[in-house]
């Protein structure tokens, strides 16, 4: 059974630095991309951060020139480096793996940037 277990969240001041991981328990095949998603009270899920197999990123415009996102395909690992954080930024981070037959989620990781 795949479990994703995400680590890193908690609560930072404004201008503060976060790293998120999220490690993948179990075999997944056919693996197109690993990302980050985050939803904040009353609004819909959004993509911060997405890394394709191959390397390729794709940012949030909001998040772009702050956060980075990395990944080690071998132990299934996906991290997403946070930087220069703002209020704006606070809300439920969840990791998600994406394959040819479903996606998986984390159970998410609060992240909370005070003013």
């Amino acid at each position: 059974q795949v479990q994703l277990v995400e680590s890193g969240g908690g609560l930072v001041q404004a201008g503060g630095s976060l790293r998120l991981s999220c490690a993948a328990s179990g075999v997944i095949f056919s693996i197109n991309a690993m990302g980050w998603y985050r939803q904040a009270p009353g609004k819909q899920r959004e993509l911060v951060a997405a890394i394709t197999k191959g390397g390729s990123t794709n940012y949030a415009d909001s998040v772009k020139g702050r956060f980075t996102i990395s990944r080690e395909n071998a132990k299934i690992t996906v991290y997403l480096q946070m930087n220069s954080l703002k209020p704006e930024d606070t809300a439920v981070y969840y990791c998600n793996v994406d394959t040819s037959r479903r996606d998986y989620w984390g159970q998410g990781t609060q992240v909370t940037v005070s003013s």
